[in-house]
C-alpha cells in the first residue's frame, strides 16, 4: 500500500487532543461531541470526510465530529499517543497494520456486540465481513476499502509485441515484458520494485506459486504449517521474478519505490506495472499515455493458474477509552454504509467493500473491471490474509527490502534469499 504524503498542520483542536484534552461529555443541550483521527492524510481525502461528516450531523444533530487529521509521516505515532493517554479520540482510523499491537494494548474497542444488529453487514462482500472480524471473533474495525494488486499494461505495446491479451501468469509476464523491453529505444517492460517495499511484489509472485497450498488465514503460511519460503515453487517464483529484472526491467529500478514505479508506467517508458487501485486515477491523469493505450488486468497467477491477492486493508474503529462509544459505533455504520461508503471508495481509488459496486458502471467497464473479475472468482483469485499485524512487521520490512536489493545485484541468490526468510519467520512463530 502507498504510504500518501501530505503537509497539513495540526490545528487548535489536534493540539488540545494531543495535550489530553478529554472528549466532552454530553452537556445541558445534549450534544456529544466526538473526536475523529484519521491516519492516511491528504488534502482531498480530508474534504471529503469533512462533507461526509457534515452529512452525518444532519441526520444526527445531537452528535458534533471534530475531524483531526494529522500528517500522515506522524499519523500513527500520535493517535498512538491518544490511545495511550485514554482519552481525547473516539473514532480513529485502524489499520491492518496497526491493528495488531493497538488491540493487544488494550486501547482498541470491540464492536461486535454494537453491530450485531446492524443492517449494513448484509450490503457487505465477504471479503468485507471477513477482514472485519479477527482470529477470535473480535470487531476492531470496518473496512472502509481494500488496496488490492492487478496488472496495469499497455495495450497497444502488447499488440504491437505480437500478443493477443495481457499475461495471465508470470511466467506470460516475463515473456511479453521481455519481448516489449529494449532500452536502446528508451522502452522497458517491467516497472520492477527495487526500492522500498520491495518485498510486497516479491512475495506477491511466491504465493501465487504456492496457491494451492497457502493457509488463507495467514498468507505466509502452508496448510502443512511450515512457511511458503521453504516450498519448492517458492523458489521457479524468485527465479522467474529475478528475470524480470535482469530481462525486462530498467537497470535504475534496483532502487524504484512507489513514486517511481509508477513514474515509469504513467510517462510511458515501461509496459507493465503490479500496482493498487489507486494508480487508476494517477495514470488516467497522464499526458503521456492516452486512455486507449493502457488498462489492467487480473493479478497474474502461477503454475497452477491460481494466484493469491493479499489484501491490504484499513477502516473506521472506536476508541476503548471513548465516553461516548454508541456513538461512535453509530459513526463507523454511517461510513461504512450506502452513500457514503460509495463516495469514499470511489474518490480515493479502494476496491469497494459493498456487493453493489458488482453492478456499478463505474466498476465493471475500463480498468476496475479487473477488480470486479477477481472479487466475482474467489476460486482462482484465492484472498488471503498476510501477518501484517505482528509487532515484527517493520522489522520484517526492513530485511526482507534489503534482501530483495541484494538478490538483484547479485550479492544473494534466491536460494539463500528464501532460506533466511524461512529461517526468520520460523523463529519468530515460536516465540
Amino acid at each position: 500500500m502507498r504510504r500518501r504524503t501530505a503537509a497539513l498542520a495540526l490545528g487548535t483542536a489536534a493540539a488540545m487532543v494531543l495535550t489530553g484534552c478529554s472528549t466532552m461529555s454530553p452537556g445541558e443541550s445534549g450534544t456529544v461531541t466526538l473526536n475523529m483521527v484519521e491516519s492516511l492524510t491528504n488534502p482531498a481525502r480530508t474534504d471529503l470526510l469533512k462533507e461526509l461528516i457534515a452529512d452525518f450531523e444532519k441526520q444526527n444533530p445531537k452528535t458534533e465530529v471534530n475531524l483531526v487529521s494529522p500528517p500522515t509521516e506522524q499519523a500513527d505515532q500520535k493517535i498512538q499517543q491518544m490511545l495511550q493517554s485514554g482519552s481525547g479520540v473516539d473514532v480513529l482510523e485502524v489499520r491492518d497494520i496497526t491493528v495488531g499491537p493497538w488491540s493487544n494494548n488494550g486501547w482498541l474497542y470491540d464492536m461486535k456486540k454494537d453491530l450485531a444488529g446492524w443492517k449494513g453487514w448484509e450490503a457487505l462482500t465477504d471479503n468485507a465481513v471477513a477482514a472485519s472480524e479477527d482470529g477470535e471473533g473480535r470487531t476492531y474495525f470496518v473496512p472502509y476499502g481494500f488496496y488490492g494488486l492487478s496488472l496495469f499494461h499497455r495495450t497497444d505495446l502488447i499488440e504491437e509485441a505480437g500478443f493477443d491479451e495481457p499475461p495471465a501468469t508470470w511466467e506470460e509476464l516475463l515473456e511479453q515484458a521481455s519481448a516489449i523491453h529494449d532500452p536502446s529505444e528508451r522502452r522497458y517492460g517491467y516497472a520492477f520494485r527495487g526500492g522500498a517495499n520491495a518485498h510486497s511484489n516479491a512475495t506477491a509472485a511466491i504465493e501465487a506459486y504456492v496457491a494451492d497450498d497457502i493457509d488463507p488465514a495467514n498468507g505466509y503460511r502452508l496448510k502443512d504449517g511450515s512457511t511458503i519460503f521453504s516450498a519448492p515453487g517458492a523458489l521457479d517464483a524468485m527465479e522467474t521474478y529475478l528475470k524480470l529484472f535482469r530481462e525486462a526491467s530498467p537497470k535504475s529500478s534496483v532502487a524504484w519505490g512507489y513514486p517511481e514505479m509508477v513514474e515509469g508506467f504513467s510517462n510511458g517508458s515501461t509496459a507493465f506495472l503490479l500496482q493498487d487501485p489507486e494508480v487508476i486515477a494517477t495514470v488516467s491523469e497522464s499526458k503521456s499515455i492516452q486512455r486507449d493505450q493502457w488498462s489492467t488486468a487480473p493479478l497474474v497467477a502461477g503454475p497452477s493458474g491460481k494466484t493469491v491477492q493479499p489484501l491490504a486493508t484499513a477502516g473506521w474503529g472506536v476508541a476503548e477509552g471513548s465516553e461516548n462509544k454508541a456513538a461512535a459505533v453509530k459513526l463507523v455504520e454511517f461510513l461504512s454504509q450506502g452513500e457514503a461508503s460509495t463516495a469514499f471508495t470511489k474518490k480515493n481509488s479502494l476496491v469497494p467493500i459493498l456487493k453493489s459496486a458488482a453492478e456499478d458502471e463505474f466498476y465493471r467497464t475500463g480498468p476496475w473491471a479487473s477488480y470486479v473479475t477477481m472479487t466475482e472468482n474467489p476460486d482462482k483469485y484465492l484472498v488471503v490474509t498476510q501477518p501484517r499485524g505482528v509487532a515484527w512487521w517493520a522489522e520484517w520490512q526492513q530485511r526482507a527490502d534489503t534482501d530483495v536489493q541484494k538478490m538483484i545485484l547479485g550479492k544473494l541468490s534466491p536460494k539463500e534469499l528464501l532460506a533466511g526468510w524461512d529461517a526468520y519467520w520460523t523463529e519468530k512463530w515460536k516465540k
